[in-house]
């Protein structure tokens, strides 16, 4: 890649682009959309509470007053809500250049999703896996098109993923170990994504990480540590933490720049990759196993009932 420190000015000129942003009503995801939508893309911010993305909406086009941003009610934790939203997306656009999952649930007591599956999981990794299989026929001949699915730092907390049983029906629950399998599941989906469009379609499939970022989810994940760790976390937080307009620039390059590749795995470039700007980083050697990518995927589509047009 040409250039190591890598901000929002080298957005390319998104004129003519359709972006579709889960979660882009607030934290790295609105970061992302308000960055987007300044360089001129059509961007729908794909929310559960529409009430927050018309807000959020309201604030971009404060900002850029020539911007398209429209919202899309989306619960990534319903089936029926991922068909429904798709359906709408389906029949107001005909194109669809960046598909960009980035909206996630961290470290939540054990719950389910209206499916039955646990929330983290459900939420994270078989909500976007169904929505991108039913949107992918409208990026799949569209030039430069890109699904950029949001990990985390956390996924060297999951796996390995234990397939017979997803929904942690046997085993004590673990909210950390839950979010690092989402985060893992993620990634391993990206991968198998990738070769399974490469050299058959115009889209190619991206990961990123924000690092530590200022948003509500690492808020919360620091509230819930003993009182001894939130007291020294306030100590290093300078080091670890960085804004989330900071945290969102690894998802726009994976988005954006012509430089990056199906495939790739895109962080920021600091001390453990917690701040900086963003370049390509390895994910944990879990991630890259074959064999469990593809167990995943035939689990993802029974589950889900969703199939992939590829």
């Amino acid at each position: 890649m040409p250039r190591q420190r890598w901000t929002t000015a080298d957005v390319p000129d998104q004129r003519g682009r359709v972006a579709v942003i889960t979660g882009g009503n607030t934290g790295i995801g609105f970061e992302t959309a308000k960055a987007l939508a300044a360089r001129g893309a059509s961007v729908v911010l794909a929310v559960r509470d529409t009430t927050k993305g018309k807000r959020a909406a309201a604030e971009i086009a404060a900002i850029a007053p020539d911007a398209d941003v429209t919202v899309q009610r989306l619960d990534l934790a319903s089936l029926a809500s991922i068909r429904a939203a798709a359906d709408e997306l389906r029949a107001t656009r005909d194109r669809i250049d960046l598909l960009i999952n980035n909206a996630g649930i961290m470290y939540v007591p054990r719950k389910t999703t209206a499916d039955g599956f646990e929330l983290q999981f459900g939420t994270n990794h078989l909500g976007h896996f169904a929505l991108t299989g039913l949107l992918l026929d409208r990026m799949l001949r569209v030039p430069g098109s890109r699904v950029v699915t949001v990990s985390s730092a956390g996924h060297r907390q999951g796996g390995p993923i234990d397939f017979d049983d997803i929904n942690w029906n046997t085993r004590e629950y673990s909210r950390v170990a839950a979010y690092g399998n989402s985060k893992l599941a993620n990634l391993m989906f990206t991968y198998e994504l990738q070769r399974r469009l490469s050299g058959t379609a115009e889209t190619t499939a991206v990961a990123a990480h924000p690092g530590g970022s200022d948003t509500g989810g690492s808020r919360t994940s620091v509230s819930l540590q003993p009182l001894y760790f939130r007291a020294l976390f306030a100590l290093v937080r300078p080091l670890l933490i960085q804004p989330a307009a900071m945290g969102a620039l690894p998802s726009l390059r994976a988005a954006t720049d012509p430089a990056v590749r199906g495939g790739q795995y895109l962080g920021p470039d600091g001390f453990q990759e917690s701040r900086g700007h963003p370049k390509v980083v390895t994910s944990s050697a879990r991630s890259y196993d074959v064999a469990a990518q593809r167990r995943l995927w035939t689990l993802s589509e029974e589950l889900t009932q969703v199939t992939f047009p590829v």
